[in-house]
């Protein structure tokens, strides 16, 4: 089994990587959206989480993989990345949301008044200030789609849980593959949480 988590661990860190770039892009497009002075804009976005934070994870998984899977092929990798990007992009809107709402309209003023459009403003004084705000919220959202990753084994993605799950059948060694699989989710989780500990504290120092 130690000779086979590598690949397990490996696929489980692609999936999440990429998963919470990809939630992150939809986050920072749909919180944009939720404070969009178009009001078709805002009732689309707050259509689209409110559906997609009520349709499970596995259930979009399969949905996508199987359903569309039909009209569209998509390698497994894809269709996870993608599961993943619009499911936690849902929540991640409310985090973008509320990060640019905590800093102070002067803010986006001041930068007017120095010439700067709303695109300048945005991306060169808003969303830099609310990094503090935004960080921590994102960190606790990839340390939840680290442990999410193990249903990509349902997609036949060689990750942590199917590697223990075709190791475990092939030897009956239950006890000891699910404990190995366990330990390794918790020692992943641990490392990155020390990750987002170091992100937040480099955010702090530099907001100081």
């Amino acid at each position: 089994l130690l000779s086979l988590l590598p690949t397990g661990i490996f696929y489980t860190l692609l999936v999440t990587f990429l998963g919470s770039a990809a939630a992150i892009l939809v986050g920072l497009l749909v919180g944009l959206g939720k404070l969009s002075k178009n009001p078709a804009i805002r009732l689309s976005v707050s259509f689209y989480t409110e559906i997609l934070r009520g349709v499970p994870l596995l259930v979009l998984l399969f949905y996508i993989y199987y359903a569309l899977g039909e009209f569209i092929h998509m390698p497994a990798l894809v269709a996870a990345v993608v599961g993943f990007g619009f499911s936690y992009g849902a929540y991640m809107a409310d985090v973008f949301r509320a990060g640019i709402e905590a800093i102070p309209k002067e803010q986006s003023e001041a930068a007017r008044s120095l010439g700067m459009n709303e695109k300048q403003a945005l991306t060169q004084i808003i969303l830099p200030q609310s990094m503090r705000t935004i960080i921590p919220a994102i960190g606790n959202q990839t340390l939840g789609m680290l442990k999410d990753t193990s249903l990509v084994s349902v997609l036949a993605i060689s990750d942590i849980l199917r590697v223990g799950n075709e190791y475990a059948t092939k030897h009956f060694n239950f006890f000891e593959t699910y404990t190995y699989v366990a330990l390794t989710y918790l020692l992943l989780t641990l490392l990155l949480s020390r990750l987002v500990h170091k992100l937040e504290s480099h955010y702090q120092i530099e907001g100081n």
